[in-house]
C-alpha cells in the first residue's frame, strides 16, 4: 500500500475576498503523478503553496510524513546570482565526482547547460536559462516529493521531450505535482489530473485528454449555465480523437463514451474553404524569402534561405533555443534586417505581430477600454462579426472583470489582453512567438476556437506540441545550422531528424567538432553506467541480506567487483569522450 506524503483536511484559503480553497481535502501518495489545471488566478499557485507548508491556510490542516523531501520550482526564479551555474546546480562538487554520476550528466546534457556554460555567472544569464539552472539543481538531487510551477516555460521542444522522459523513468516510489498549460506534457507525464476552480479541486483519472472527456461529460449532465464552455470542450474534445492515434489510446480514455459525445460535432474547420478566402484578402503574395543570410557574431541563423508564405498557410515553427525563430519572425515584421537577400511582403499584407515581451499599456485605463481603443467590433470573415465585450468574454474578462484597471492584471491577463488588441485590428496575418506563455488551458482553448474560424496567414513559433498541431497544418524547423526543413512528420519527425543529424563521433579537443556528436556517444556510456549502478546497488543489498551464508557472500563480491571495474572502465571512457565538452 502506497504510504501519504502530504494530506489536506478541510483547507480554506482566502485573498481578500476571494476565496481560492473552499473546505479542500485532498491528498498525495507514493507513485503519484498529478498534473494541475485550472484558469489563472483560480488557485493552482496557492494549492501549491499550501500543499508545502509555504502558506498557511485560515482554517483545516495539512500534514507531512515525517522526513518528506520536497522538492520545488517556482515561477519566480530563485537562485543566487553571485554562483556559477556549476556552484547553483552542484555545489562544492569536484567535477571529477560528478562526472561518475550517470543521473547528474543526464540532467546537465538534457537541460542544455553545457550550452550554457558550468563556469557562467547567474548574473549574466538570460531568465530562461536561469530558470534551466534552477530545474536543474532539482533534478540531480533525490526527493520524495517534486512540486514544479510551469516547468516547460523557457525550454524548447527537445528539451521539454527530455524532461517529460526524464520524469517518467524516475522511481516508481518518487511522486510529483505539476502545474503546467502544455497539454502534450500533461497527457505524457500524469496519471491524474486536479482542476482548481471555485474554491474546490476536482480529480480526475488520466493525463489530460482523459480530463477533457470526463469534464465533457460532467458538463453535459448540469446542462445549465454551461452550455458555451461545453461546445468549445466538445471541440477539443473532437480535435483530440481526430488527432495523432498516440494521444487518444490511453486507457482513461473511453473512446465509446468520446464517439457518442461529437457525433454530430463538425471538424474544427475547413481548411480548404479557409485558404480560398484567405487568397481574395491577400492576394498570391503574402511574404518571400529569397536567398536570405544572417548571422550574429559568428552564429549563422540563415544560410542562403529561400522560403514563401503563402495565403491561407498555417505554419508551426519549431527550433532549439538560438536557431533564430523570433529573429524569422521579426525579419518578416520589418525589425531585422537580413545581412544578404531579400524579404519581399505582399501590399496587401496587413500584420499583427504578438512578441514574447508584453507590450506595455497605459496602466490607468480598463480592459474594456484598452480593447475598444483598438476597435469595437471586429470582422471575423464569412459575414460573422462580433464586438469587443464578447470576445473580452471569450478570453476570461467577464463581468466586472472587463472593467479591472490594467494596471492590476497579472502577468497572464496581459498577455491575454495583448492577444486581444491584436484581434481587434482585423489583421490577415497573425505572427505569434511563444503565444502560450502564461496564458491557462481555458484561454487556450478560446484561442485556438477562434483561430478554427480566422481566414488568413498563421505562423507560430511555440515549444507547446499540442497547440501548434491544433491551430497548424504544416510544420517547418529551423536546425540550427542556417536551414529550414519542411517537416511533413510534426514535432515527432523534428525530434527524429535532430538524432539522425548528429555526427557519429565526439569531438576530439575542447571546443572542436559538433558538441551534439559527443553527447550522443556519452549517451551510450552513460546507459551502461546507469545499468551497473543499478546492479552495484542490488548487489550491496544482496551481501547485507545474505551475510551469514558465505558461499553466497563470496559469490555476490566477486561479481561485485567485476562491476565495479566495468563500471570504473566505462567511466575513464566517458572523461575521455567529454574532453570536448567540458
Amino acid at each position: 500500500m502506497a504510504v501519504n506524503l502530504v494530506n489536506l483536511e478541510n483547507v480554506t484559503v482566502a485573498h481578500g475576498t476571494r476565496l481560492l480553497m473552499d473546505s479542500v481535502s485532498l491528498g498525495v501518495s507514493e507513485g503519484d503523478r498529478i498534473g494541475v489545471v485550472g484558469r489563472n488566478g483560480g488557485g493552482k499557485t496557492t494549492l501549491l503553496k499550501t500543499l508545502i507548508k509555504v502558506e498557511e491556510p485560515h482554517s483545516g490542516r495539512v500534514t507531512h510524513t515525517s522526513g518528506l523531501r520536497v522538492g520545488v520550482l517556482t515561477q519566480d526564479v530563485r537562485v543566487d546570482v553571485r554562483l556559477t551555474a556549476h556552484q547553483a546546480i552542484l555545489g562544492a562538487t569536484a567535477e571529477h565526482t560528478w562526472a561518475g554520476d550517470a543521473r547528474v550528466r543526464e540532467v546537465l546534457d538534457g537541460l542544455g547547460l553545457h550550452d550554457v556554460g558550468l563556469d557562467s555567472v547567474v548574473s549574466t544569464m538570460s531568465g530562461g536559462e536561469r530558470r534551466r539552472v534552477a530545474l536543474a539543481s532539482l533534478l540531480v538531487q533525490e526527493w520524495d516529493l517534486l512540486v514544479l510551477d510551469e516547468p516547460t516555460n523557457h525550454l524548447d521542444v527537445e528539451g521539454v521531450a527530455w524532461l517529460a522522459a526524464h520524469l517518467k523513468q524516475r522511481s516508481p516510489q518518487q511522486a510529483h505535482l505539476v502545474v503546467t498549460h502544455d497539454r502534450w506534457f500533461l497527457d505524457e507525464v500524469n496519471s491524474t489530473t486536479w482542476e482548481v476552480h471555485d474554491g474546490v479541486v476536482d480529480a480526475y483519472e488520466g493525463g489530460y485528454s482523459a480530463y477533457v472527456l470526463a469534464r465533457a461529460e460532467r458538463d453535459r449532465m448540469a446542462s445549465t449555465a454551461e452550455q458555451k464552455r461545453l461546445q468549445l470542450v466538445k471541440k477539443e474534445l473532437a480535435w483530440l480523437r481526430r488527432g495523432p492515434p498516440a494521444r487518444t489510446s490511453k486507457p482513461q480514455f473511453r473512446i465509446d463514451a468520446a464517439n457518442a459525445l461529437i457525433a454530430d460535432e463538425p471538424p474544427a474547420r475547413d481548411d480548404i474553404a479557409l485558404q480560398r478566402f484567405s487568397a481574395a484578402r491577400l492576394g498570391k503574395t503574402v511574404y518571400e524569402l529569397h536567398d536570405v543570410s544572417l548571422a550574429f557574431e559568428k552564429r549563422v541563423l540563415f544560410d542562403h534561405v529561400d522560403w514563401n508564405f503563402g495565403p491561407g498557410d498555417r505554419v508551426g515553427i519549431v527550433g532549439v533555443n538560438g536557431a533564430g525563430k523570433s529573429t524569422m519572425l521579426k525579419m518578416l515584421v520589418g525589425q531585422q534586417e537580413p545581412d544578404t537577400g531579400r524579404v519581399v511582403v505582399g501590399q496587401t499584407v496587413k500584420p499583427a505581430y504578438l512578441s514574447q515581451e508584453v507590450a506595455e499599456l497605459d496602466p490607468t485605463l480598463r480592459v474594456l477600454e484598452a480593447v475598444e481603443q483598438v476597435a469595437k467590433v471586429v470582422d471575423l470573415g464569412g459575414g460573422k462579426t462580433i464586438g469587443a465585450s464578447s470576445l473580452a468574454d471569450r478570453f476570461g474578462f467577464t463581468g466586472n472583470a472587463q472593467w479591472t484597471r490594467v494596471g492590476d492584471l497579472s502577468g497572464g491577463e496581459r498577455r491575454r489582453l495583448q492577444i486581444l488588441r491584436l484581434l481587434m485590428g482585423e489583421p490577415n496575418v497573425i505572427l505569434l512567438d511563444e503565444p502560450t506563455n502564461d496564458l491557462d488551458i481555458d484561454t487556450l482553448t478560446a484561442l485556438e476556437d477562434l483561430l478554427d474560424g480566422w481566414p488568413g496567414t498563421l505562423l507560430v513559433v511555440s515549444h507547446d506540441r499540442y497547440f501548434l498541431e491544433r491551430v497548424t497544418t504544416v510544420t517547418a524547423s529551423l536546425m540550427g545550422d542556417g536551414t529550414v526543413k519542411a517537416l511533413p512528420g510534426g514535432v515527432e519527425q523534428y525530434l527524429a531528424e535532430r538524432v539522425r543529424a548528429e555526427p557519429a563521433s565526439a569531438p576530439k579537443s575542447k571546443g572542436g567538432g559538433d558538441s551534439r556528436a559527443a553527447k550522443k556517444e556519452l549517451s551510450k556510456v552513460e546507459r551502461e553506467i546507469g545499468k551497473l549502478d543499478k546492479r552495484e546497488r542490488e548487489l550491496h543489498a544482496e551481501l547485507a541480506e545474505k551475510a551469514a551464508d558465505f558461499a553466497a557472500v563470496a559469490r555476490l563480491d566477486e561479481e561485485l567487483r567485476t562491476v565495479q571495474a566495468e563500471k570504473a572502465s566505462l567511466e575513464d571512457t566517458w572523461l575521455e569522450l567529454s574532453e570536448g565538452l567540458y
